[in-house]
């Protein structure tokens, strides 16, 4: 079944620590079943605090979602993106 990944960024603390995730975060998705669905685009917060931005990420099962999230290469580039600004982010299976 299918499973969204699902980042939220409330703010930004350090934007050259994101401009580095950015650069090293495309090579984690190397070999995954990806496929972006929403990638900061315009957006309109209903409910709760206001966001800077979200990214959903589709992908055929939910382990395949744990397993790019958990992967050496993503690992390597999150470290940059949680020193460059708050997120929250979730695995989500769908319907």
């Amino acid at each position: 079944m299918t499973a969204y990944v699902v980042f939220i960024r409330e703010n930004t603390t350090n934007p050259s620590q994101l401009e580095i995730y950015a650069e090293k975060s495309p090579a984690g998705l190397k070999g995954h079943p990806v496929t972006p669905r929403a990638v900061y685009g315009k957006h309109l917060v209903l409910e709760g605090p206001k966001i800077e931005g979200a990214v959903i990420l589709e992908f055929p099962t939910f382990e395949e979602a744990n397993a790019w999230y958990n992967s050496p290469p993503y690992q390597e580039a999150l470290q940059y993106r949680l020193k460059g600004g708050n997120y929250r982010g979730f695995i989500i299976q769908g319907v």
